[in-house]
């Protein structure tokens, strides 16, 4: 099944791609491959989800976090691509977590992010990733996730 039919099946409507935060490019399209820029997590309203997990985000906030991230990023590449058909594989995720002292179940957190991947891509979705903690991320943001992807010719 399509990406695009199965973002219907889910009844998952994408948020607007939001502009960058700096001097940067969004996505960059090189060779087949799209490199997607550090995206975070927004509130309804487009403000940032903040806090250090767990003590001011808890552990399900912040899987939570990382699922919209992952709409985000969604929404970025389609806006870049036109069509998330033309996805062919997530190669990688580089998945970063504003922890505090001692949390370490930074996978668990960012299994929200490669959860909805498999949702959308199937296997294709499942890439090779890394899930770290961080003291801070950018504006106090709780998830912050990179990703690789193939690109259909």
């Amino acid at each position: 099944m399509s990406a695009e039919k199965r973002l219907k099946e889910l009844n998952i409507i994408l948020p607007e791609s939001t502009a960058p935060a700096g001097s940067y490019a969004k996505v960059v399209i090189l060779d087949g491959i799209a490199h997607l820029s550090g995206q975070g997590p927004r509130n309804s309203d487009g403000s940032p989800i903040t806090g250090q997990v767990p003590s001011a985000c808890s552990l399900e906030e912040a899987i939570a976090a990382a699922r919209n991230v992952g709409l985000y990023s969604l929404s970025a590449l389609q806006t870049e691509l036109e069509s998330l058909d033309r996805v062919q594989q997530i190669i990688r995720t580089f998945g970063m977590v504003n922890s505090a002292p001692g949390f370490s179940e930074h996978p668990k957190v960012i299994d929200g992010f490669s959860n909805l991947m498999i949702d959308i891509f199937g296997e294709a979705g499942r890439g090779a990733r890394s899930a770290v903690g961080m003291s801070s991320l950018p504006f106090n943001i709780s998830v912050e996730v990179e990703m690789t992807v193939k690109l259909f010719d």
